[in-house]
């Protein structure tokens, strides 16, 4: 329970409340543009699936993506994929 229910502790709540609910509505709208931009690639002739693979790849450093494609790699010759 907070110590100044009408002061201080209640009004700085309510901010951090309505800095959340902002930041959400950011998000949304956000994701919103995002899938219309894997929209416009598909409407080009892009493959939005390997699109968004591309994308994560690339928030990878080097290192992490050899070691995923290693990885991949290993699980493939083991499925005989």
């Amino acid at each position: 329970m907070m110590a100044d229910i009408g002061g201080f502790a209640t009004e700085r709540l309510r901010s951090v409340v309505e800095r959340i609910e902002r930041l959400e509505e950011e998000k949304a709208a956000l994701a919103a543009d995002i899938r219309e931009v894997y929209s416009e690639a598909k409407g080009a002739g892009f493959d939005a699936a390997v699109v968004r693979q591309v994308v994560r790849l690339r928030k990878m450093d080097n290192a992490e993506r050899r070691q995923r494609e290693e990885l991949l790699d290993l699980y493939k010759r083991v499925l005989d994929l």
